[in-house]
């Protein structure tokens, strides 16, 4: 059955629908993301550690805006592949093979997934 709105409605029903979609939106960009971050391997016989990064990310949302960064200092050269360490040689590296720019990448394919939900 579908929900029937008076015309002075409209814009509230809207705006509520785009408000839902921005929180959902920002929620699975922030599930992928955080499966995507590489995470360094502890050895056995290592000291326990590995994760921060992909703990690191957090997440706003706002009505009309969803936020989310990571403020580690390694963030950038690890997600993408700017202002590389020293000890990286110049060459954009990790362990897992992350490509450079992945944050943006899921970006661009929630785009359809984006329209899937809106048309919901």
């Amino acid at each position: 059955m579908t929900r029937q709105i008076r015309l002075d409605q409209i814009d509230d029903v809207m705006r509520e629908a785009v408000e839902d979609l921005v929180a959902a939106t920002t929620l699975e960009w922030t599930a992928r993301v955080k499966k995507a971050t590489p995470v360094r391997v502890v050895y056995e016989g290592e000291p326990k550690g590995g994760g921060q990064l992909r703990a690191a990310w957090q997440t706003e949302i706002k009505p009309l805006e969803g936020t989310i960064i990571n403020n580690l200092a390694y963030a950038e050269p690890v997600c993408y592949g700017i202002n590389l360490p020293p000890s990286w040689g110049g060459q954009y590296r990790t362990r897992q093979k992350t490509v450079a720019g992945f944050p943006e990448l899921i970006a661009k394919e929630l785009e359809n997934w984006m329209k899937e939900q809106f048309a919901r």
